[in-house]
């Protein structure tokens, strides 16, 4: 009898902790059948029809932003940290993207191509995180005995790999969704869609790497023996590289922006090369130099000039110019003269300066103000009576959503990842804690002479201090009657 009634205890708490692991199984199920859209009233040439975006579609869209964009990188940050909150927050993203899949499915109003790229690349991310899914069942039951031991440790990298990998595809999927909405990108924008939405989400990237080195990463810069610039101006190099040979179709006539795209490839990689060169001084350690910063000024006064067609379109891209050597010259600032060449403010690499977040946003709302600046939606801006003003203003919004949201993430992690520190209590600026108010006077004035005593003065202090705390009458009961609890 009791062994029966220990068998059922066994049973339940078996099935209530592999709850959350069939709900995600059972979740992951659906991700991977294909799309299927009518496209009857899709007129010849386009790539969508004339019917407005219908409620269902809607919801699908901001259930499916939320999802991607919002709850899968946050239970990304709480398994890094191995919270208890990982799996239930999966869990909750995992159900609203197969609901926003199905409302995808159910909507009517506007139909699009079946080949689009939103369709397309359904697929594969779906199966990505089937496939995420299944390795963090397998890392839940803790199978680690014979063939599972070894197993194990390469499914644990691939949960990682793959975990950290999603959030970059969404964004991905985020921004085909958009751009399948609207029907652009098609024919002869191909090119120039690929131009914004790639560098403007390289700005952004950029961004979001700077704000993880300045919030959580200054250690790690350090233990790297190289300078930030070193990488940056590696990546800058590599990135001009690729611009050169690309932004021109060789053998071909050269046309409008041609010789400005190419030629700003041009001075990327030499001077990347030369910001290489420069991280590193004469002895052989670590330097930092203006080179990044001076190749994001340059590139922002290049790209203000850049002629356009349109009126909203050549104040959008002048105020991304603007926006980008703002980027640049407060980069160089930072680094000559509010750091002083030096990595970081502090030893320990937990402080910042408030000024050092500027460049770092700035990055963002250039990236955001150059994603939209494409032919397609400065037309579709301008035929809406929207003026440039009110456009920016909007980029400028979800720049400031998107750094807000990489500095919550970056909070969980570090408050979670990093053990707390010993710090003296400061109270208006006076060192010590408060009581009734008041700082205590002993407190004081070791404020008010710290710095101006040796060695052997501050030893004295503290002999004293220790015989004044035998000699004295107890004040423990006194003092904590007048504390607030």
């Amino acid at each position: 009898m009791m062994a029966g009634r220990w068998f059922d205890t066994k049973v339940d708490k078996m099935a209530f902790s592999s709850l959350p692991t069939f709900l995600l199984a059972l979740a992951a199920l659906p991700m991977a059948s294909a799309h299927d859209h009518s496209s009857t009233h899709i007129e010849e040439g386009q790539a969508i029809s004339v019917d407005p975006i219908d409620t269902t579609l809607w919801i699908h869209i901001f259930v499916q932003m939320f999802a991607w964009g919002v709850i899968f990188p946050l239970g990304m940050v709480l398994g890094i940290v191995k919270s208890r909150w990982h799996v239930p927050v999966q869990v909750v993203g995992t159900a609203l993207a197969i609901l926003g899949y199905a409302l995808g499915h159910m909507h009517g109003g506007r139909e699009f191509r079946h080949d689009n790229v939103h369709s397309k690349f359904a697929s594969p991310i779906s199966l990505l995180l089937f496939a995420q899914i299944l390795m963090g069942i397998y890392l839940k039951l803790h199978l680690e005995k014979g063939i599972n031991g070894k197993i194990r440790r390469f499914v644990k990298i691939g949960h990682g790999i793959v975990g950290k990998a999603l959030p970059v595809l969404s964004w991905t999927q985020m921004l085909f969704g958009g751009i399948t909405a609207l029907g652009f990108c098609q024919g002869d924008h191909v090119g120039q869609c690929l131009a914004h939405f790639i560098m403007g989400s390289a700005f952004i990237a950029y961004g979001i790497l700077l704000t993880i080195l300045l919030v959580v990463g200054q250690l790690w810069i350090r233990r790297t023996g190289r300078s930030q610039e070193f990488f940056d101006s590696a990546v800058i190099a590599a990135w001009g590289m690729v611009n050169t040979f690309t932004e021109h179709r060789w053998g071909t006539a050269w046309v409008k922006n041609d010789w400005q795209h190419t030629t700003m490839g041009v001075i990327w990689w030499c001077a990347g090369l030369a910001g290489v060169w420069l991280s590193r001084d004469r002895d052989g350690r670590p330097q930092r130099n203006f080179i990044p910063g001076f190749v994001i000024l340059i590139t922002g006064w290049a790209m203000s000039a850049h002629p356009q067609d349109l009126m909203i379109s050549a104040e959008t891209h002048k105020m991304f110019g603007y926006t980008l050597m703002a980027a640049g010259a407060t980069r160089i600032i930072e680094v000559s003269f509010v750091l002083r060449d030096l990595p970081g403010l502090t030893e320990e690499g937990r402080e910042t300066s408030s000024f050092q977040y500027v460049p770092v946003f700035l990055l963002y709302a250039s990236g955001f103000l150059f994603m939209g600046a494409t032919e397609e939606q400065m037309a579709l801006v301008a035929s809406s009576g929207m003026d440039h003003v009110a456009y920016i203003l909007i980029l400028y919004s979800l720049a400031f959503l998107v750094f807000l949201f990489t500095n919550v993430l970056l909070g969980i992690y570090d408050r979670n990842s990093t053990p707390a520190l010993p710090s003296k209590e400061i109270a208006n600026g006076r060192l010590g804690p408060r009581v009734n108010g008041n700082v205590p006077v002993r407190d004081a004035q070791e404020f008010e002479l710290e710095g101006l005593m040796s060695d052997d003065e501050e030893d004295g202090v503290r002999r004293l201090r220790e015989d004044d705390s035998l000699n004295s009458p107890s004040t423990i009961g006194k003092n904590s009657d007048g504390v607030a609890h």
